[in-house]
């Protein structure tokens, strides 16, 4: 037995509950997250998701229940939770008057990395961004500063990411870019919990998927155990029109990616 499997899930949650004054937020919220997946928390505004992101990276305490973030207890332990994870807010955290390489070399020096210069160029490179490591943060897209901001949060190689609603704001070539991204992060084998609002971006990403309504988990499976929750779907031959969405990456897609980058 590995020391993951001894340990458990990475993430547990058991009756959570949360409320400010008379306004009930989290009514007793349950489930697991293996490691190295990707699990999205998908609800809309209000549900309940960035409460509960706070409440597992300690920046709140829940009122009811229990929750442990690689085997330690975020009440008991808030010390060892916050070593362990890194929490991406839904705004890019950067510093637009550095330099992209700046901001990260920023960051390593204050984790107290031993070469801060080199973890900023690997992360550069595995994030696609060398060439505008050199520019203002200033200048770049929103994808590329959300890129920046992920990689930002990697530096000490937390084993667990909390990402709350990283593509809010960005254009559809902006998304794709952050999904890939994303995908590379579980691949490489950090645990990702996502939350967002686009049921797009969870059906793209997520490994499970949770449903966050009125304070509850309604619904928490895989993709294909969600879609069996409907009747059978009615097979007709319709023609498939392209979407705008297909049609605009279609047309800027890659050249615009490689444009941006430089």
């Amino acid at each position: 037995m590995t020391t993951d499997q001894a340990r458990g899930p990475e993430i547990r949650v058991q009756g959570v509950r949360k409320s400010f004054g008379e306004l009930q937020v989290l009514r007793g919220v349950d489930f697991d997250v293996a490691a190295g997946s990707i699990f999205a928390l998908l609800g809309s505004n209000g549900a309940g998701k960035t409460t509960l992101v706070k409440i597992l990276s300690t920046l709140l305490k829940a009122d009811e229940g229990t929750a442990t973030v690689h085997g330690f207890d975020v009440a008991a332990t808030p010390g060892d939770v916050r070593e362990s994870i890194s929490l991406t807010g839904q705004f890019a955290a950067v510093d637009e008057v550095l330099t992209g390489r700046e901001n990260l070399v920023l960051v390593a020096r204050l984790r107290h990395m031993k070469d801060p210069g080199a973890v900023a160029d690997e992360l550069l490179a595995r994030f696609s961004l060398t060439e505008a490591g050199g520019r203002r943060a200033g200048t770049y897209s929103g994808g590329m500063r959300r890129r920046l901001d992920i990689s930002m949060s990697l530096i000490g190689d937390p084993p667990i990411i909390f990402l709350d609603e990283p593509t809010t704001g960005l254009d559809p070539q902006a998304r794709v870019e952050v999904w890939e991204t994303v995908k590379k992060l579980a691949q490489g084998g950090t645990t990702v919990l996502l939350t967002t609002q686009y049921l797009d971006e969870a059906e793209q990403l997520a490994d499970r998927i949770a449903i966050l309504h009125e304070g509850t988990i309604i619904q928490n499976g895989t993709l294909a155990e969600l879609k069996q929750l409907l009747p059978p779907a009615k097979v007709e031959y319709v023609e498939k029109q392209p979407s705008l969405e297909d049609v605009f990456l279609s047309l800027v897609g890659a050249t615009g990616i490689e444009k941006e980058s430089r």
